[in-house]
């Protein structure tokens, strides 16, 4: 049987906490009882930089129960860094297979056994997806399934719907832990690993206590390091729309030569407005070849510390 490790991020979540940890364990103890996974399962929360009593909550989950386990980082690193540390403290504890959750129970923790069926059927990578997009906003929903068909336009391999919520096996965990860029975006990751996936369907629910902690703020950068992080597309939007421009100067370029034929020239307008057509297009043109080099260079190099741990349960 497979020893899973639950891996929960927190940031500020005392208000949903109690209710998810007692979801958590009643779970992985029918798990456990059902002979579908290793009685040594674990849950691991994640605590990301949390102000409030999030990280007192875990240690008292820790002391009352062997199961739960909990990582402290020192600040906020972001929910995807501390899905990584959560991965990677999982690989320490020598999970054969992680589930990542967020704690708000929006994600239907019901599916998670079919998920380590799938596992067991020999899928390395399992995806919860959602079937609709009911409980979203009309706003949320339409900005979401746009941002989706985006990326699928510029080449980003994603799986539709799909959040964080997701089995993998050790070795998936190994090979996605030797990627080393430090804008994660592991929706456009873990499809770049390759293994044998499936997909299990659930119904999102909504958040059971708490509030989101992701505004339109933070759903706007992630958006946008999503496209960055795994496409130059953009960058190459530029380059064509340099010449774009250049092909627009060239025609106002025979309008002028016509209108000083015909003699209906206006003094000062043809220069000035192909100069400045002329100069624009080959501005953005040698913006987007540079650019091509920096956001290559941008996706190599970077090299900080996607975390720093302060405490480990």
């Amino acid at each position: 049987m497979p020893k899973l490790i639950i891996i929960v991020p927190c940031y500020n979540e005392e208000e949903v906490l109690p209710l998810t940890n007692q979801r958590m364990a009643d779970l992985l103890n029918n798990m456990v009882n059902g002979a579908l996974i290793d009685a040594g399962s674990n849950i691991l929360y994640v605590d990301d930089g949390s102000h409030d009593k999030t990280w007192t909550l875990i240690e008292e989950y820790n002391a009352e129960n062997n199961r739960v386990k909990g990582v402290k980082l020192a600040g906020n690193s972001g929910h995807q860094n501390a899905l990584m540390a959560g991965l990677s403290t999982a690989v320490e504890l020598d999970a054969d297979i992680t589930v990542t959750i967020d704690a708000d129970l929006q994600d239907d923790i019901d599916v998670i056994p079919r998920m380590v069926e799938s596992f067991l059927q020999g899928n390395d990578i399992v995806y919860g997806v959602r079937k609709e997009r009911k409980t979203d906003s009309w706003f949320k929903r339409n900005t979401a399934q746009t941002f989706y068909k985006l990326m699928k336009m510029l080449g980003v391999k994603s799986e539709y719907n799909h959040a964080d919520f997701r089995l993998m096996s050790r070795r998936a965990v190994m090979q996605l832990l030797d990627y080393r860029e430090r804008n994660l975006f592991l929706r456009g990751i873990v499809p770049l690993i390759g293994y044998k996936t499936d997909k299990v369907f659930y119904d999102r629910g909504e958040r059971k206590a708490g509030t989101s902690k992701y505004p339109l703020s933070k759903m706007v950068n992630f958006a946008i390091n999503g496209i960055t992080s795994f496409s130059v597309k953009p960058v190459r939007l530029i380059f064509t729309l340099g010449l774009v421009f250049l092909f627009i100067a060239l025609i106002i370029l025979i309008w002028v030569i016509w209108a000083l034929i015909t003699h209906k020239t206006v003094a000062g307008w043809a220069s000035l407005i192909l100069s400045l057509w002329f100069v624009g297009g080959c501005i953005l043109m040698g913006l987007g070849i540079v650019g091509e080099y920096i956001g290559k260079i941008y996706i190599e190099v970077k090299d900080r510390p996607r975390y720093n741990i302060e405490k480990k349960l």
